[in-house]
């Protein structure tokens, strides 16, 4: 037997075994695509092992994430510092090698997958990266930005409509440097998958502008190196290479479902073992693939070398070139107090024109930055202006249109993000969110800095109706862990929000109004904080006025009126709840007194969010039901977003603190002033 097939054979073997030690996790898929996820890494995969982050590496993704056993007996092999012990360790607590991979945890994966379909759109944002970073450094005789994208899928990933949209997308930006391999065994949970999916795969990509070649056999590791070699050759299309294979090859329910997504047992695993020839200890490699592996490994450390050399020279012939790509791969982070002074806002403005002044401003003194919507720029006022839009003619372009592909969008701002050297913006309607979610959450999960851009924030849409009002959304992002969600209420909590994005590594969503908004005296920078005191009364207030976005508007209205009727009221700012909630307890309690009961909540969004702010004495302005098509006023008016329906609501709300029975120990104050 060849040493390669012996390689093949300890994937699925070791594979398996770390499947039946976990007694959870699938080994269908490791034992089949085992031979093609081998050939990359032995024959075309340029990496270091010893700099798993170096610049010019060739990407892997496993877009199929249940295959991660086979992916850590890959690393394991190669010299990724994934060790025996840890193959042993598989879905254990506190293991590099858990249940899907996860960036961060297990050196060599560059992206966390799972969510079938996720993975092949961060392949298309990664090789949307490499396009534009070579045309923006490259020069003749120096492509120090020059390495493929290779993508693991199976028939699930296929069946998932983000793989249309990602698809379709990387075929019209003739993406030549992305190659997908679809491990094509025909099985799923269910079993045959042909009552639920019969695509002609071949002509699907055909149509979406993709070369398509096809392996009969991928256990045949000759026809799958041509396979892999006509693939690079191309690259005036992304190429999807058909891999016809054996769900749990070498098993003895191999062909079944019943070896997708469950241990193999004691029996089988030997049964397993013997069909292979294969007589070694657990988790352990025969030497001669241990040596076979380590020698590539090793040789593959040569590509490294002579790219440093290539990029000293080049440092030398282009100085100016090599600082700014060094300053692209480090990131930007620039004054954000004078990039904050340099804004001013003296009339009321939508925020998200605002925002367009931001985004615009900011590309100055970042300019690794892309934007990039789904076919919506002109009404998110996302477009880089002056800038040309990313395409096979202009890789340097900064705008990318997406197109109405939300799920896939934000699946490649992922890739694009994780690729390294560039930010990445992207933008639609705020109700949409709901078709991206699984990418947003993915951005959370992966702590990346990502920028979500939502428009037409609430009810205020107004005629288009129930369809494109949000309402839930807002919770619904707001439950994301590591996730800042911000509503801001004027132009200075705008240009706050995008500050606060830009300046630390986390995903941010900044939910931004159609309609124009007042620019409030006291707003500012202080809006990083999350929560704040927009304005105060002469004293201890006796009520709160809490609001978020437009509706901040109607809390600085009512604070004038219950002024007027001797009532002091404090109104403060929560333009995003998460950042609050970081806050000191003193911060909090100096924003929001604990011992103020009287409250009122008010944001033309779902009521969840505000119980534990409004208390057991507060009231709450907020939706519960779907928006109406009506004029934007009408509907605000309608739902109860009113100036006299929140000064009511005070007034309730401290009834139920005072109780009309019981008599103030003083004369009620009067004329109380606002600072």
């Amino acid at each position: 037997m060849a040493v390669t097939d012996k390689c093949v054979d300890a994937i699925r073997v070791i594979s398996a075994e770390g499947v039946d030690r976990a007694k959870s996790g699938h080994p269908g898929i490791c034992m089949g695509a085992a031979p093609i996820a081998f050939e990359v890494y032995a024959d075309f995969l340029n990496f270091s092992y010893k700099n798993p982050k170096w610049d010019n590496r060739d990407r892997f993704v496993l877009s199929a994430g249940h295959g991660s056993m086979m992916l850590y007996t890959l690393l394991h092999m190669f010299g990724f510092g994934v060790t025996k012990e840890d193959l042993m360790n598989f879905r254990q607590l506190d293991s590099k090698t858990p249940g899907h991979p996860e960036i961060d945890i297990t050196p060599g994966v560059e992206t966390s997958t799972g969510p079938l379909g996720q993975g092949i759109g961060n392949a298309v944002g990664f090789a949307v990266a490499e396009a534009h970073l070579a045309a923006i450094f490259n020069r003749p005789g120096y492509d120090i930005v020059d390495h493929y994208t290779y993508v693991l899928c199976g028939d699930g990933c296929l069946e998932e409509g983000i793989s249309y949209e990602a698809c379709s997308f990387a075929g019209v930006q003739k993406l030549g440097k992305l190659i997908l391999l679809y491990d094509r065994n025909g099985i799923t949970i269910e079993g045959d998958m042909t009552p639920a999916w019969q695509d002609d795969v071949p002509a699907r990509f055909c149509a979406m502008g993709w070369q398509v070649i096809r392996v009969p056999d991928a256990n045949n590791l000759l026809i799958m190196k041509r396979a892999l070699m006509r693939a690079k050759a191309e690259l005036n299309r992304p190429t999807i290479i058909i891999c016809n294979t054996t769900i749990g090859y070498g098993a003895p329910n191999a062909g079944t479902a019943e070896v997708h997504g469950a241990p193999l047992g004691p029996e089988r695993l030997q049964q397993t073992k013997d069909n292979l020839g294969w007589t070694e200890e657990p988790f352990t490699l025969p030497e001669e693939v241990s040596e076979y592996c380590r020698d590539l490994a090793e040789q593959k450390l040569e590509k490294e070398a002579a790219w440093n050399e290539l990029f000293a020279a080049y440092e030398e012939e282009y100085p100016e070139l090599a600082a700014q790509y060094r300053q692209y791969m480090e990131g930007y982070y620039p004054d954000y107090a004078d990039v904050f002074s340099k804004f001013d806002w003296p009339k009321p403005e939508a925020t998200r024109n605002t925002g367009s002044k931001v985004l615009n401003g900011l590309f100055k003194c970042i300019p690794n930055l892309m934007s990039g919507s789904a076919d919506l720029s002109s009404s998110t006022k996302t477009e880089i202006k002056g800038q040309e839009y990313f395409s096979p003619e202009h890789r340097e372009g900064v705008n990318i249109h997406f197109g109405i592909r939300e799920h896939a969008m934000a699946a490649i701002c992922n890739g694009i993000t994780l690729h390294g050297g560039l930010r990445v913006c992207c933008s639609t309607f705020f109700t949409f969110s709901d078709y991206m979610k699984g990418g947003l959450r993915m951005s959370a999960l992966m702590n990346i800095p990502v920028l979500y851009i939502f428009t037409h924030d609430s009810i205020g849409v107004g005629e288009d109706g129930p369809t494109h009002q949000p309402m839930e959304q807002l919770i619904s992002l707001r439950a994301i862990p590591n996730l800042k969600v911000f509503r801001p209420a004027d132009g200075k909590e705008t240009v706050a929000a995008y500050v606060s994005a830009l300046s630390e590594p986390n995903p941010t969503a900044i939910c931004l109004t159609r309609q124009n908004l007042p620019q409030y005296e006291n707003s500012g920078i202080k809006a990083i904080m999350g929560g704040y005191v927009l304005s105060d009364s002469e004293g201890t207030p006796d009520v709160l006025l809490i609001a978020t976005g437009s509706e901040v508007e109607l809390c600085m209205k009512a604070q004038e009126k219950l002024e007027d009727e001797g009532i002091a009221a404090r109104v403060v700012s929560m333009p995003c709840i998460d950042e609050f909630e970081k806050q000191t307890h003193e911060y909090k309690e100096s924003v929001i007194p604990s011992d103020v009961k009287a409250r009122v909540c008010v944001e033309a969004a779902s009521v969840y969010s505000w119980y534990k702010y409004a208390g057991d004495y507060g009231e709450i302005i907020a939706m519960n039901t779907f928006g109406i098509s009506a004029p934007a006023a009408q509907c605000f008016e309608h739902f109860g977003f009113t100036v006299d329906n929140v000064v009511a609501c005070a007034k309730k709300s401290l009834a139920k603190v005072t109780p009309a029975a019981e008599e103030p120990e003083e004369p009620e104050q009067t004329g109380r002033k606002r600072r």
